[in-house]
């Protein structure tokens, strides 16, 4: 009896399966703004029951809420209903309609945005900033997005890694698309989508100077896809806007100053990925105790990514070895051997979990004067 007594106080301290509210990690995304910019959090590729994804927009709402994002697209198929015979809409703006209203009183933007739907090419690409989704319901491709950028949009390609389209997985552009780029009728790539990430994809933005973005593409449920219980996140768009206004985050999309975070990577422009990553960690204190000649510093992450760092410094360190990672939202203390007290070391790292290329992480430098 004592034995099962026992057992069953250990049982009750064990949390739940998919209840774990005690989790160490917080649910809403956080990123710092960057020097002359505001940081802001997006997700410009989700649906609702009104084309083929599996929630009223009040879920996206409420999700995006509880992700602390601060802008989202409901971009529903335009010619892909698959749920017409159940909830019939012939105005193709319904769902952002509904997403507004309930989004109202939230301090979350929803901006009208369509997925145009064809095959390959143009394949899917998302019209987002639009002002009228029915009027995109035309015959021809090209006319679709000739109307879409007539109504203002920002546009991008959606998925160009999906086996579905490519069944070798390798992005290329060509025929329709090639002439979208070069009319400046298309205007960015996904190089993340959902569960996909593409090397050739970032190549692809950065040869034809299109903004990258990363976006979930969810049909489902974030937390069914994500598990943001268990420490996971959507994959989403950080966009270095002047205001957080609808017309400063779209003007930073054209000017491409995008950083997409995916599955704790960041993957963007150099002059972009930089600034957001010396903006995420400080240094908190270095010191030197007295007779030694091993600098004791403090870093301090204020982001929502973990960092995983290579020494490149010319310093070996006391305690670690050349890689450390500084948990999101944590301090990690290191030991840097000097071999004599100076007034300044400089700290270079190679940002492991960033990509600004393919293969090709950035370096950020970091002077550091200890205190006395």
């Amino acid at each position: 009896m004592k034995n099962l007594i026992l057992t069953l106080l250990l049982l009750a301290t064990i949390p739940s399966l998919g209840q774990d509210h005690n989790h160490t990690f917080g649910r809403k995304i956080s990123f710092p703004n960057v020097p002359g910019y505001i940081t802001v959090k997006c997700d410009f590729h989700i649906h609702t029951v009104f084309s083929d994804g599996s929630v009223w927009p009040d879920i996206r709402v409420m999700e995006a809420e509880k992700d602390g994002l601060d802008v989202i697209s409901l971009t529903e198929h335009l010619e892909y209903q698959p749920h017409k015979e159940d909830i019939p809409h012939p105005n193709r703006n319904r769902s952002y309609d509904l997403a507004t209203k309930l989004a109202a009183n939230k301090n979350l933007m929803v901006v009208r945005g369509s997925e145009i739907t064809r095959k390959m090419p143009p394949g899917h690409n998302n019209a987002i900033f639009i002002q009228d989704a029915n009027k995109l319901l035309l015959d021809d491709a090209y006319e679709v997005f000739k109307e879409a950028n007539q109504q203002g949009a920002f546009t991008f390609w959606n998925h160009p890694a999906w086996l579905s389209q490519r069944p070798d997985g390798i992005v290329r552009s060509e025929g329709l698309q090639n002439r979208l780029i070069d009319e400046k009728l298309l205007h960015g790539i996904e190089v993340v989508n959902g569960q996909m990430y593409s090397d050739e994809a970032l190549q692809l933005a950065l040869d034809k100077n299109l903004t990258i973005m990363g976006t979930s593409d969810v049909h489902g449920l974030i937390d069914f896809d994500y598990a943001p219980e268990h420490g996971g996140h959507r994959p989403i768009t950080l966009v270095l806007a002047k205001e957080k206004t609808e017309a400063s985050i779209k003007e930073a999309l054209f000017a491409g100053r995008t950083v997409v975070w995916y599955k704790n990577m960041l993957v963007g422009k150099e002059e972009n990925v930089a600034p957001l990553i010396l903006a995420s960690l400080s240094f908190v204190d270095a010191n030197y105790r007295p007779e030694q000649q091993v600098l004791n510093v403090t870093i301090k992450n204020s982001s929502d990514t973990e960092y995983m760092l290579k020494n490149k410094s010319g310093y070996t360190f006391h305690g670690d070895a050349d890689v450390i990672t500084i948990p999101r939202q944590s301090q990690l203390k290191i030991q840097v051997k000097t071999l004599k007290q100076l007034n300044q070391v400089d700290l270079k790292f190679e940002v492991l979990n960033a990509v600004i290329a393919p293969e090709k992480h950035p370096d950020v430098l970091f002077s550091i004067t200890p205190s006395r």
